[in-house]
């Protein structure tokens, strides 16, 4: 499968990039970006192409990864599958709920594959550990925790504006909602959302199955207090999600296998568009009531 890759940030040179060069079943074919000399630079590290025209990088590839802004990744993602380009696309996959609609009407109507890169689901340890509870009856509550201080001068997200715009809540809320989801079931209700310290949210979440689950999450938090964990009680007891020792690269070729599947089979991935556009449902639900309905924080 020859695929392109759209973004030329940090993300896109620390996972994309390297997954696309080194997956044996794909023939990473460009770069695009929304500056020429980073897709340029990009390309020549890879050995690939840098492309101007995006529309030229869409024509000549049959899939395409996106490491860009949601809103940006939005509407280039659903040109893509309307170019009938399977999509690679990355958290969260946009900030309303119609961007997000754009996406999964343009994969529908031109049956292309999706998978949402949602990296918990694709390490083998967490994803292993996330089907296993999944398959358990009689969880009770969950509480899950999602800690970064992303805005330090040694982070390569400090700079990012779609972060200091969006906060916590778009950033790793995805990440959270990727593990509870399959776990607990569908979110009935976003019960109740609370502002923090920094860009710090609190949620309660109440899931079909009758479980709740809290949600803690930031990208203020203080260096020491960083790190991120869930934890599940129920009849059987008290589990928590397992530490994984791979890095993001070998999540990113897991995510590329996925994609590879979809395509072959026609049978949806779990992280399809559809299930991006569960994620951004819920999180404009809980944006909502952490604006108290006026769309500023509340006071």
């Amino acid at each position: 499968m020859r695929i392109g890759l759209l973004g030329t940030g940090p993300w896109a040179r620390m996972a994309h990039a390297p997954a696309l060069s080194a997956h044996p079943e794909l023939d990473f074919a460009g770069v695009w970006g929304r500056r020429t000399e980073a897709a340029k630079e990009l390309a020549d590290e890879h050995g690939t192409r840098a492309y101007d025209d995006v529309d030229a990088l869409l024509a000549d590839v049959d899939a395409v990864a996106v490491a860009l802004p949601p809103a940006v990744q939005a509407s280039l993602a659903a040109r893509a599958a309307r170019a009938g380009c399977h999509l690679l696309l990355d958290k969260p996959l946009a900030t309303t709920v119609e961007q997000g609609r754009e996406v999964v009407d343009a994969v529908r109507e031109s049956q292309v594959a999706s998978v949402v890169f949602f990296t918990s689901r694709f390490l083998a340890e967490t994803e292993a550990w996330i089907g296993e509870q999944a398959g358990v009856e009689g969880w009770f509550t969950a509480r899950a925790e999602w800690l970064g201080s992303v805005f330090t001068d040694d982070s390569p997200f400090a700079d990012s504006p779609w972060r200091q715009e969006k906060g916590a809540l778009w950033d790793v809320g995805p990440h959270a909602l990727s593990v509870l989801l399959p776990v607990l079931g569908e979110v009935r209700e976003v019960a109740a959302a609370a502002h923090g310290p920094g860009d710090t949210v609190h949620l309660v979440l109440r899931h079909t199955s009758g479980a709740s689950s809290t949600l803690t999450l930031s990208l203020t938090a203080p260096p020491a207090a960083a790190g991120a964990g869930v934890e599940l009680r129920g009849a059987g007891g008290v589990v928590r999600l397992p530490e994984s020792s791979e890095g993001v690269v070998p999540a990113v070729l897991r995510a590329a296998d996925g994609l590879l599947a979809a395509a072959r089979t026609g049978r949806a991935h779990p992280c399809d568009a559809a299930f991006g556009l569960r994620v951004t449902e819920i999180l404009v639900e809980a944006e909502t009531l952490l604006d108290g309905g006026t769309g500023v924080p509340a006071e």
